[in-house]
């Protein structure tokens, strides 16, 4: 998948008016995943992504251990980034991790949510997936 394809699929999902709007939603969301990972989950992810997805991950940093907080953070994280609602920053979650789940293949995908706590697969519309 390419940037322009990824991007669309948020856009559509999403229900954006833009591609600019979609990309800043992919930008924060993506941002806040990377720093939600450890390095090695970040660089497995990363590597499956398309440039402008990888980009948006944020840098690696060695040695870091991934902050150790729930679904519910992370989607509070995300609603103050975005300066959204909740609800509305969880459909702009789901949008955009719905999309790296078409991104990525199984392995990877099933590698990520096994370091995240419980509550994060039904953000990548995989509800069944642990």
């Amino acid at each position: 998948m390419d940037d322009t394809e990824f991007l669309s699929r948020v856009r559509e999902y999403g229900e954006y008016d833009s591609l600019g709007e979609a990309t800043r939603v992919t930008t924060v969301v993506l941002r806040k995943l990377g720093a939600r990972l450890s390095p090695g989950k970040v660089r497995a992810l990363a590597a499956q992504l398309p440039p402008l997805a990888r980009e948006a991950l944020g840098p690696v940093q060695d040695g870091r251990a991934a902050p150790d907080y729930g679904v519910e953070e992370f989607r509070r994280r995300i609603a103050q980034a975005l300066d959204a609602h909740p609800t509305t920053a969880e459909w702009d979650t789901s949008a955009v991790l719905a999309t790296v789940a078409q991104a990525v293949d199984d392995d990877c995908l099933r590698t990520v949510l096994g370091s995240l706590p419980e509550g994060f697969a039904p953000l990548f519309g995989r509800p069944e997936m642990v």
